[in-house]
């Protein structure tokens, strides 16, 4: 199992978090298997940004983004160098530390932003 250190989001996660995943797993399944309700509009089939994350640690260790989450990426709000859709990055053998973005647009319901 691999760890990763969820940093707090003020609605998602307060807290915090710190949770283990199977290598091989992305970090969006990974999230929603311990109840962190990460948003996820596109049934996590790389067709929106609503799943945006910061690899805060351990981005390297992750596989590269495929051209397709790099298109998607650079519509996501707070895109950062080591942002990934979550539901793309695969976990590792390597700990991640993670944070969720306060926003996210969501490009599934045209015009809407949620917080």
């Amino acid at each position: 199992m691999t760890q990763i250190i969820v940093l707090p989001h003020a609605e998602l996660c307060p807290d915090g978090a710190v949770i283990e995943a199977l290598p091989g797993t992305s970090v969006c399944d990974a999230l929603l298997d311990n109840d962190i309700p990460i948003e996820h509009a596109c049934e996590k089939s790389c067709a929106c940004t609503t799943c945006h994350v910061i690899v805060r640690e351990g981005y390297a260790s992750l596989p590269p983004a495929e051209e397709l989450e790099d298109d998607l990426l650079d519509k996501a709000w707070g895109l950062e160098p080591n942002s990934r859709l979550s539901c793309q990055a695969i976990v590792g053998a390597t700990p991640l530390v993670i944070e969720i973005p306060k926003y996210t647009i969501n490009m599934v319901k045209e015009g809407s932003a949620k917080k």
